[in-house]
């Protein structure tokens, strides 16, 4: 196995576990075992555990650009494209996702950075980008503005997981984060934004996909 495939296979691994466990509990000797080589062959690619959870979060980050891009592409109009990205964050979405993130936050800066840097730079940028679209569509008010929008999408959506706000023992995710997303589609949107948005979620609860109220 050539040095680049044995960068990716012990990346892939440590994602995979970090996913799992979170990056506190897994050791580099822990990814070693689990791949069956030596710490010291993980050390000739990686310069210690936060340099691969670094590494990690740049590829997951170009991963998530490329997927979002692609929606763009597929989708019909701007308010499709509002809906594809609700679905996509629900299909990605899970406890293990809520609980790495904060290790994240909280332990690797550089990591976090990253992070951070994707969400108020390029996904900033895109939600503005699809609600200009939807202005000049005439589905969304050309009253909004739309930097300033986006940037209220983007905290409803970091809000919709807060469990000091929703907790989890009282509220289902995907029921608040519909709700959510119900709410600002109907305060931005136009009346024929309105209309369109009703049409597509009737045809998605027709074919059992993001209902309002998720069992």
């Amino acid at each position: 196995m050539d040095d680049r495939n044995q960068k990716e296979r012990i990346l892939e691994c440590a994602k995979e576990l970090f996913h799992k466990y979170g990056t506190r509990s897994i050791s580099m000797d822990d990814i070693a075992h689990h791949l069956g080589i030596s710490k010291k062959t993980i050390y000739q690619h990686f310069s210690d555990k936060d340099d691969i959870i670094t590494l990690a979060m740049h590829q997951a980050t170009s991963e998530k650009k490329d997927v979002l891009l692609g929606l763009r592409k597929q989708a019909t109009d701007s308010v499709d494209m509002m809906i594809k990205i609700h679905q996509y964050i629900h299909k990605n979405f899970d406890d293990a996702t809520a609980s790495l993130v904060f290790e994240l936050q909280k332990y690797h800066a550089e990591a976090w950075k990253i992070i951070q840097e994707f969400k108020y730079g390029f996904l900033a940028e895109f939600i503005k980008e699809d609600l200009q679209l939807g202005i000049d569509q005439g589905y969304f008010r050309e009253d909004i503005n739309a930097d300033i929008v986006a940037k209220i999408r983007l905290e409803e959506v970091t809000m919709a997981s807060n469990d000091q706000i929703f907790p989890k023992h009282r509220f289902n995710h995907h029921e608040v984060s519909n709700s959510i997303l119900e709410h600002f589609i109907q305060g931005i949107a136009t009346e024929r934004g309105r209309k369109l948005f009703k049409k597509y979620k009737n045809v998605l609860e027709e074919n059992g996909v993001n209902k309002t109220h998720e069992a």
